[in-house]
């Protein structure tokens, strides 16, 4: 934990930051620490990266960036169901557009595997399995509704022990309650190993497959 947080220190003068300030602006409601942290385990963590509500595209330009910096092959999938936002600062008449745009415009559109839908739907999870199989992901970004949970037993499969995991929301806006309930009982389960909460109350911790127990 504590490494992580030299890590995100070091970031924040780096020329990284210079480069995700500009996708922050156009592209991102999440904290410039957060972007950070995504870069860092897209770069340096095992895996691919699976996606859920990336909304019109910052956490995702980070994490191709991340992978582009690594030199090695990752796959990206990325979910998003659409639609519209009325926002004070970044608002989108069209989320799928703008985000296929953003990411275009920061030269990473042919690094994404995008997907326009439900994370729970069948023609999503088919999609999704068709890309990425059981243990091949290394982060894991979960931005959409309050139901976190929902996509983890979806998906908790293709996870990899370890499996870095961004939530945001822990702390916030109504949607926070629930959101933050499913992670504390999976946290409590053993499942989850928080790492902190970053931002504006972005949850950071670790997935693994085979529960804590209280002697490990």
């Amino acid at each position: 934990m504590l490494e992580l947080m030299y890590k995100l220190m070091e970031y924040r003068s780096h020329e990284i930051r210079h480069r995700l300030e500009k996708v922050g602006r156009a592209a991102s409601m999440l904290h410039m620490d957060v972007l950070l942290l995504i870069y860092h385990f897209a770069r340096f963590g095992p895996g691919n990266i699976l996606e859920i509500g990336p909304y019109i595209g910052g956490s995702t330009i980070a994490a191709a960036f991340g992978v582009r910096d690594s030199g090695t092959p990752k796959k990206i999938v990325s979910i998003e169901a659409g639609g519209r936002l009325e926002h004070f600062r970044i608002p989108s008449r069209h989320i799928f557009k703008d985000l296929k745009k953003n990411l275009a415009r920061f030269g990473v559109l042919e690094n994404v595997n995008l997907i326009n839908g439900r994370s729970f739907e069948e023609t999503t999870i088919s999609t999704v399995r068709q890309t990425l199989g059981s243990g091949e992901v290394g982060l894991f970004i979960f931005d959409a509704d309050n139901n976190a949970r929902r996509d983890l037993d979806c998906y908790g499969d293709l996870l990899s022990d370890r499996c870095w995991l961004v939530i945001d929301d822990y702390f916030g806006p109504a949607k926070a309650a629930p959101l933050r309930a499913q992670v504390d009982e999976l946290v409590s389960a053993g499942r989850l190993v928080p790492f902190g909460y970053y931002g504006w109350g972005t949850w950071i911790g670790q997935w693994r497959r085979v529960a804590l127990t209280a002697t490990q």
